[in-house]
């Protein structure tokens, strides 16, 4: 295999973009099982708040008219505070799988140029330069924080005094 001055090898580009690829599908993963979870915790939400509110309405039926008076000012007041916090929760919700998409579309995008790489670069530092070129547009650093991409590998050799 043939390395650029980097040291780098089409096979090893090919597969940092595998890798990359893997990273953001156990993201996505994790986002799912976030946003699951907080699904969950929203059914059973739901569920307590119209037990609550079979309740009340047993037990007020038989003593006064049905009606937005009906029942207590404290319950009103819990079942909105209810509400607002299954609003917030839908909300976080939805950010979520907004996210897990965003991860999830770059993650195939990487596996693309993973097998166009291998299809059709014999050199490395084409290769390396569509990768480069392929992270700047997608802005693939706000995905990885923990990880440096070369994006920004590049981006600091690029700065590094000669």
């Amino acid at each position: 295999m043939t390395h650029t001055s980097d040291g780098f090898t089409v096979g090893e580009l090919v597969a940092y973009c595998q890798t990359q690829a893997r990273l953001l599908h156990g993201q996505v993963e994790t986002l799912d099982e976030e946003a699951a979870a907080l699904l969950s915790e929203i059914d059973d939400e739901l569920v307590d708040v119209r037990s609550q509110l079979d309740g009340q309405s047993g037990v007020d039926s038989a003593h006064s008219p049905p009606g937005p008076d009906a029942g207590s000012g404290d319950g009103l007041a819990d079942l909105e505070a209810r509400e607002a916090a299954l609003t917030e929760k839908q909300a976080v919700v939805e950010a979520k799988q907004a996210r897990r998409n965003a991860f999830e579309e770059l993650a195939v995008a990487y596996l693309d140029l993973a097998d166009r790489l291998q299809a059709d670069t014999s050199a490395p530092s084409p290769a390396l330069q569509r990768i480069v070129e392929f992270e700047r547009e997608r802005d693939a650093p706000a995905y990885f924080d923990e990880r440096v991409t070369l994006l920004e590998a590049a981006s600091r050799d690029e700065d590094a005094p000669e």
